[in-house]
């Protein structure tokens, strides 16, 4: 992408980010509390750089069985206060459901490295159908399901699910490339979306102004891109349109320079080799504020990855990321901040407990609506934590 292109395309984010960092400024009275979530758009057959070529099964099952293998060992060692790793969300695309594949990656699930949620590409060659898309959804919410993963809510009725669509192009809001569907919103509310992970898309084209939010749709579902407007989620108000949106951190990062003057790059929130998470990036992780009205030290950070991308490795199991998982324990050490590593079902839920009002430790809350499927509920849990905080206080 030329630069002019980018240029124009980030201009309608651009301000609305200079607006939000004159009014927004981080809660600073307390040490917050750093709620990450890890979108892993998780494609064993990615083949970096060759269009829609896939890899072989074969590739694809020595790419898993590394995974499993390296990704434990890198992460193990740094936990966070409720002894939870940084565990991945791997939205799998529905498109390349593979049962055998999807049963590895849910298995490693299993055993506590990560929750399966749903990615799809679709729309590529020509617009798809609001038929097809849902009957596509459906099927391998199901699917995934039967493997045991997805949710319930408080461990009733259908699955639930978190989702991020491919190529950034959620609800068609890629001028018509990449979806087709301008009904999409509504579909994944009706076949039990509970939070879209997608966003932030910029540079991309589908990048909306509103940025660095927790929000609800505030225009009609069936429409194009709903999630260009939205209502900000805020303590003691319960949200009632879903999927709710949740945004990772788009900032401007001004601390490269070329001959002395300092050139902004574009900050969001991408997890790669050439991109690998530092605590300079922390920093504008949570300068960006992210947090529901009321509950300014309850930060929420989402960040992406393409985890299978070959090209990745270090940045996803290495080195990169134990140094990083090192100094975060390290900050935490050092009285800087509380952090908790969350799934996306564990963050949604953290959300809906800061809607509801609930205080203290945010780690008490990541069963608190939407349980994993099998799990009882743990309302019990729930109500302990509760008895806590009210003598705690906030």
């Amino acid at each position: 992408m030329q630069l002019p292109e980018k240029i124009i395309r980030s201009t309608p984010w651009l301000l609305s980010y200079s607006i939000q960092r004159c009014l927004r400024r981080p809660g600073l009275q307390r040490k917050p509390h750093l709620i990450f979530c890890l979108a892993d758009h998780f494609e064993p057959a990615i083949l970096p750089g060759q269009g829609d070529t896939r890899a072989s099964r074969d590739v694809q099952e020595e790419r898993l069985e590394q995974w499993c293998r390296e990704v434990p060992k890198a992460i193990n060692e740094w936990r966070d206060g409720e002894g939870f790793p940084f565990r991945h969300t791997y939205f799998y695309p529905a498109e390349q459901y593979d049962f055998g594949i999807v049963e590895r990656i849910a298995q490693h699930c299993h055993d506590g490295w990560g929750e399966l949620e749903i990615h799809l590409h679709h729309g590529l060659s020509k617009p798809d159908t609001p038929g097809d898309t849902r009957k596509t959804l459906l099927q391998f919410r199901d699917a995934l399901a039967s493997h045991g993963c997805l949710s319930q809510f408080q461990g009733k009725g259908e699955p639930r699910y978190a989702f991020v669509h491919g190529n950034f192009a959620l609800a068609n809001s890629a001028g018509n490339r990449g979806c087709g569907v301008d009904s999409e919103m509504k579909i994944l509310s009706e076949t039990g979306c509970f939070g879209d992970f997608t966003l932030p898309a910029a540079p991309k084209i589908s990048q909306t102004a509103k940025i660095n939010s927790l929000y609800e749709c505030a225009l009609p579902l069936d429409q194009r891109a709903p999630h260009r407007k939205g209502k900000d989620l805020q303590r003691n108000c319960e949200p009632r349109i879903f999927p709710l949106i949740v945004q990772g951190p788009l900032m401007l990062d001004f601390s490269r320079r070329k001959s002395g003057i300092p050139v902004p790059v574009i900050e969001n929130a991408e997890i790669s080799t050439l991109h690998p998470a530092t605590m300079e990036r922390m920093r504008l992780w949570r300068a960006a504020s992210i947090s529901i009205k009321g509950r300014p030290d309850w930060i929420f950070i989402k960040l992406h990855c393409h985890g299978m991308d070959p090209r990745d490795a270090g940045a996803m199991h290495g080195d990169l990321m134990k140094s990083f998982l090192r100094q975060m324990a390290e900050g935490a050490r050092a009285g800087d901040y509380h952090f908790h590593f969350t799934t996306a079902r564990e963050m949604v839920n953290i959300i809906l407990a800061a809607c509801d009002g609930k205080t203290g430790n945010p780690g008490f809350f990541r069963d608190y609506r939407f349980t994993l499927i099998g799990r009882p509920v743990e309302s019990e849990k729930v109500r302990r934590a509760d008895q806590v905080v009210s003598r705690l206080g906030d």
